[in-house]
């Protein structure tokens, strides 16, 4: 049945049912969003990957921080 030949009542359930639909959509997309923001879920998960990350983090900026104060002992 083409949409011109739909009652006002076929309508109005086509959008329930679609309302419904993206309230779900909606609630999983949150679900999802919140899971892949806990960093701390993140970090529990993939611990040795973000102790190596943190470990050359350290010593990029340590060895940053040494590179400055050289730079200030030869000035």
């Amino acid at each position: 049945m083409p949409d011109g030949e739909r009652t006002p009542e076929q309508i109005r359930a086509s959008v329930e049912v679609t309302r419904q639909e993206l309230s779900y959509s909606l609630g999983d997309l949150r679900s999802k969003v919140r899971e892949l923001t806990d960093y701390r879920r993140q970090i529990r998960e993939h611990k040795g990957p973000a102790l190596a990350g943190a470990a050359v983090t350290g010593f990029l900026v340590g060895g940053g921080v040494a590179a400055v104060f050289g730079l200030f002992k030869r000035g």
